[in-house]
């Protein structure tokens, strides 16, 4: 296979976040991106890990990422992976680093037999919803994501914005 898998360290952190803005990009969600090196750093390299990072290469050079944590479902009883990011460089796409990366995340599921893997894809990306339907994955189409951030996450948690 052209395309290898191998676990991120610390001295690809420029690179995720390198990688998490281009597809911020091309998802149109650049200005969305708050991340900084830090901030990776300290949640896929501190101690105690938050996330965890999968690189694609190609002819020894990195050409896409894999960012995932684990979650839990009470119904199955068992831990799984949640995929928040996969990003292959464009000019990359077809050499099969997205079917490997997940691939990977796949065989880490059965190894430690865990319950399911997932993600979301936004709604108007339909060559990743032709490629993620040409793998098996289903759309679980009776779930709506709900999200609570910024000022609503601190009402809700009771605390009060912090004036500057």
């Amino acid at each position: 296979m052209s395309v290898t898998i191998r676990v991120a360290t610390p001295a690809d952190v420029p690179l995720i976040v390198q990688f998490i803005r281009d597809l911020a990009e091309y998802e149109r969600l650049l200005h969305e991106v708050e991340a900084t090196e830090a901030d990776i750093r300290r949640d896929l390299f501190g101690e105690n890990p938050r996330a965890f990072c999968d690189i694609a290469e190609h002819k020894g050079k990195p050409i896409g990422f894999a960012l995932w944590f684990y979650n839990y479902s009470t119904f199955r009883g068992r831990a799984g992976i949640y995929l928040e990011d996969l990003f292959v460089e464009p000019d990359a796409r077809g050499l099969g680093a997205g079917k490997a990366l997940l691939s990977r995340l796949a065989q880490r599921c059965v190894e430690a037999d865990l319950g399911r893997l997932e993600w979301a894809v936004l709604d108007w990306n339909a060559p990743s919803i032709a490629f993620y339907d040409s793998l098996g994955a289903t759309a679980k189409t009776d779930w709506i994501t709900r999200r609570l951030d910024g000022e609503a996450l601190r009402r809700l948690a009771g605390v009060e914005e912090e004036v500057g």
